[in-house]
């Protein structure tokens, strides 16, 4: 990057995330630096993390937090295309359910939601229900697999900063 080293940060796709807590409590066990972005209709606030709200509007949260996260940095997003995006650029990304996007996954992924929501404008009259209710043990699956990913970026930044 220049020359210019940053150091690994979370960013999260906070408009209603259920695992804000979770992330916050395991950034700041690692001591590493969170950023919650928002729309003025989810306005969040928070002990911990940065919060960045942004006006309104499809996808401007998406936009914002691609524009500021890099190569290094981890995102949370339950969104397939934030996750592409990410990927893109060299970062880390994770869904709320604790699955990780990986550039093997990542088109496979963007496919479905395609033809999921092509489905959808066909069956206009049927309504497709909701995801299932959180449980705890979602929670728990969350966190065990977003501290590894913490742990695994730090490592590669380590790596990266010649630290091995």
């Amino acid at each position: 990057m220049n020359g210019f080293e940053k150091d690994m940060q979370i960013f999260v796709d906070a408009d209603a995330c259920p695992v804000v807590g979770i992330v916050e409590a395991i950034a700041e066990k690692y001591n590493t630096p969170a950023t919650l972005l928002c729309d003025t209709n989810h306005v969040l606030y928070s002990d911990y993390s940065e919060v960045i709200v942004v006006g309104a509007g499809a996808d401007t949260v998406d936009y914002k937090l691609i524009s500021i996260c890099y190569k290094g940095d981890i995102v949370v997003s339950q969104d397939y295309g934030v996750a592409a995006m990410a990927l893109g650029k060299g970062a880390f990304a994770i869904h709320q359910s604790g699955k990780w996007y990986t550039d093997e996954n990542i088109d496979q992924m963007l496919m479905e939601r395609h033809l999921n929501k092509k489905a959808r404008r066909g069956y206009s009259k049927n309504h497709i229900k909701g995801p299932k209710k959180r449980t705890s043990e979602d929670d728990k699956r969350f966190a065990q697999s977003f501290e590894k990913l913490v742990l695994l970026a730090q490592a590669k930044e380590g790596e990266q900063n010649g630290a091995v």
